[in-house]
C-alpha cells in the first residue's frame, strides 16, 4: 500500500524544509510545487492525497483564491492552510474557500502531523459505508476522538479485535482502518458475512477442498482463509453465525491452521481476526446462543462505535463531507443545507446512523437541487417526521457561548475546553451565528 502523498505549496524555504522533514519522517510522500499551473495539473491528474497551502510571503487573499480555484475542479481533496495570521475573519473566510483545516505558524511538529492526519481522515472517496471516505473516520466529538486514539493503539498490536455498534455505524470501515494501519497492511483484507454462509458450505468456502473431495469438485479450491494468509479476516455480524460455523472458526483460531476437505493434515494460516456485531454477545453467551470459548478468543481487544444520536456535534462535518462527495459524484454544486433543514437534521434521532444519513442526502441529490437545500427539498417521510418533532434545545449553542465567555473569547482555549478542533469551533460559530458582539 502506497503512503499518502502531499503537495506542498509554500514559498519560504525554511518552512518548506521543516514541513518536508517532518512529513517524510512520519511516512508521507512530499512533493513541492512552486507554480499554480503545476499544482493544478497534478491535482487534475489525481497525483496527491492532500495539499498544504502556505501563506509565507503571499497575500492571504491570493491563497484563499487559490483554494477556491482548486475547489472548482477538485471538490474532494483535503486542503490544509498554514498561516502566520490567525483571526475569526480568516477562519470563516477559509471555511468558505473550502479549507479543511488550518494551523498557525510557528507550530509544533506534532501539531502539524495531527492536522495532516485529521485532514486525511476527511479524504473523499467512495465511502465503504458509512462513516467516512477512504482515509479515515469523520468526527471531532469527544467519543470519536477517544475511539480514534484506541484504534491507533490497537493497530500497533496483532491481537484479535471485537468491534461493536449499531447497524450503520461503520464497523467494516473501522476494521479496514485497523488493517491499513497494521503491519499486515501489505497483505489481503478479507470480509466474511457470517450470516450468509450456510452450514453446508462453511468448510468448502472457508477452508477449501481438494480435487475429487466430493461430487462436483473438479479442481482444487483454495479457501477464503488461506487466501487471506498474512492479512486480516473481518468476520462481519459474527453474532449471526450458526453454532456449526462458530465451532469451525474456533478450531481454526486455536490451531492456526485450516483443514482443506479431502486433504490429510492441516495447512498453516496466519491471519488476524476482527469480528463485528450489533448484538449483545455477552447476553447471547448467557443464553447459550454463542460459544463462550469463541467469545473469549475474539474479545481480546474491543472497540465500540457510538451511534450518531450520541455525537450530533459531528453532524455538520458529516453533512459537509457527503455534500462534497455527492457534488463530485453527480456533478452538482450544492452549497449547504439551510438553517431550517439543519434544524430537522439535529432534531432527528438517526436510528439508521451514518448509513441513514448518507442515503437521505443521496435521495436529496437525486432530485437535482442546487444552491442551498431547503426543508421543501427534504424527502416527504423525513420532513413529516421533522414537523412532528420538537426542536432540540439549543444546549450546544449555550455550551459554545459559555466556553467562549469562560476563556475570554480565546478560540483555541475554547476549542480545547469543548474538545473540538478549531475549525469545528468556527463551523459551529458560523452555524449558530455567533460573533464577539453576540
Amino acid at each position: 500500500m502506497s503512503q499518502p502523498s502531499l503537495l506542498v505549496f509554500e514559498g519560504a524555504t525554511v518552512l518548506r524544509d521543516v514541513i518536508s522533514e517532518s512529513m517524510l519522517r512520519h511516512g508521507f510522500e512530499v512533493t513541492h510545487v512552486f507554480e499554480k499551473a503545476v499544482l493544478t495539473r497534478l491535482l487534475r491528474d489525481r497525483q496527491a492525497d492532500l495539499v498544504i497551502l502556505g501563506q509565507s510571503g503571499v497575500d492571504p487573499g491570493n491563497i484563499l483564491e487559490l483554494a477556491q480555484d482548486i475547489r472548482q475542479f477538485c471538490r474532494t481533496i483535503p486542503l490544509l492552510l498554514i498561516t502566520s495570521h490567525s483571526s475569526e475573519e480568516l477562519a470563516i473566510a477559509a471555511l468558505r474557500a473550502g479549507i479543511n483545516e488550518y494551523i498557525k505558524h510557528p507550530f509544533g511538529l506534532d501539531e502539524l502531523v495531527d492536522a495532516v492526519r485529521r485532514c486525511l481522515s476527511q479524504t473523499i472517496g467512495e465511502p465503504p459505508l458509512p462513516l467516512a471516505g477512504t482515509g479515515g473516520i469523520i468526527g471531532e466529538s469527544a467519543p470519536m476522538r477517544e475511539m480514534r486514539a484506541r484504534l491507533a493503539k490497537m493497530a500497533s498490536t496483532d491481537s484479535n479485535v471485537l468491534v461493536t455498534g449499531e447497524t450503520g455505524t461503520g464497523k467494516e470501515l473501522v476494521a479496514e482502518l485497523l488493517h491499513r494501519s497494521s503491519r499486515r497492511r501489505q497483505k489481503p483484507f478479507l470480509t466474511i458475512n457470517c450470516a450468509a454462509i450456510p452450514d453446508s458450505l462453511v468448510e468448502s468456502e472457508l477452508f477449501g477442498y481438494e480435487k475429487g473431495a466430493f461430487t462436483g469438485a473438479q479442481s482444487r479450491k483454495e479457501g477464503k482463509l488461506k487466501a487471506a494468509d498474512g492479512g486480516t479476516v473481518f468476520l462481519d455480524e459474527i453474532g449471526d453465525m450458526s453454532g456449526y460455523g462458530q465451532a469451525k472458526i474456533l478450531r481454526m483460531i486455536e490451531a492456526k491452521e485450516v483443514q482443506r476437505l479431502g486433504r490429510e493434515g492441516g495447512i498453516s494460516v496466519d491471519v488476524r481476526f476482527i469480528a463485528a456485531t450489533n448484538q449483545d454477545l455477552e447476553q447471547l453467551v448467557r443464553q447459550e446462543k454463542f460459544r463462550r470459548d469463541l467469545f473469549f478468543r475474539i474479545n481480546v481487544a474491543r472497540i465500540h462505535i457510538p451511534p450518531l444520536r450520541e455525537r450530533k456535534e459531528d453532524l455538520l462535518l458529516l453533512v459537509d463531507y457527503y455534500i462534497r462527495y455527492f457534488n463530485s459524484r453527480f456533478g452538482l454544486n450544492v452549497r449547504r443545507l439551510s438553517d431550517e433543514a439543519l434544524d430537522c437534521f439535529f432534531a432527528h434521532d438517526w436510528p439508521g446512523n451514518i448509513r441513514e444519513l448518507k442515503n437521505l442526502l443521496e435521495a436529496i441529490f437525486v432530485d437535482l437541487p442546487s444552491g442551498d437545500v431547503s426543508t421543501a427539498q427534504l424527502p416527504p417521510h423525513f420532513s413529516r417526521g421533522c414537523a412532528e418533532t420538537k426542536p432540540a434545545p439549543p444546549d450546544e449553542r449555550e455550551r459554545l457561548l459559555s466556553a467562549l465567555s469562560a476563556t475570554n473569547w480565546n478560540k483555541s482555549k475554547a476549542a480545547d475546553k469543548l474538545q473540538w478542533s478549531r475549525m469545528t469551533l468556527y463551523r459551529k460559530m458560523a452555524r449558530y451565528n455567533i460573533s464577539r458582539a453576540s
